[in-house]
């Protein structure tokens, strides 16, 4: 049986649309691909984004919280000239390989120094969010550290 070039080339077409949608279903279907958001409520925490601008200004403004490695864990070390009677925030810890391991800690300071315990860290990145308030003022620092 004798194809004319007509044919060939509708089959061509329907082949390269058939390899191009099972990869595209093999991709979604895959269990480990993972695509999980940052957050959850994405659309949300966008309306608050000039909150959160305005917060980073006030931090920026400040004196900076100082993150370092120990052997016990993760130290912050929050500035002296910071009143901890009026102090209540979270600091968010988020790993972008797995989303399984983020989690938030309460601030409760009885001296200026935090520390996130090291069995609770793993190594690699760590995105840090330290968010913070004094009185009616909002403040937020990031930082992405290796650990």
């Amino acid at each position: 049986m004798k194809i004319n070039w007509g044919t060939g080339v509708v089959l061509a077409f329907i082949g390269f649309i058939s390899f191009i949608l099972f990869f595209v279903f093999k991709m979604n279907m895959d269990n480990r691909s993972n695509h999980d958001l940052v957050t959850e409520d994405y659309y949300k925490d966008a309306l608050n984004h000039q909150t959160e601008i305005n917060a980073q200004v006030n931090a920026n403004n400040a004196d900076k919280i100082l993150i370092e490695k120990t052997a016990e864990g993760l130290l912050l070390i929050f500035p002296e000239t910071i009143d901890l009677k009026e102090l209540e925030g979270t600091v968010s810890l988020y790993r972008p390989s797995n989303k399984q391991l983020d989690f938030d800690l309460p601030i409760s300071l009885s001296n200026t120094h935090l520390l996130i315990p090291d069995k609770r860290l793993l190594d690699g990145r760590w995105d840090i969010k330290i968010n913070w308030k004094i009185n009616e003022d909002s403040y937020l620092q990031k930082e992405r550290i290796t650990y």
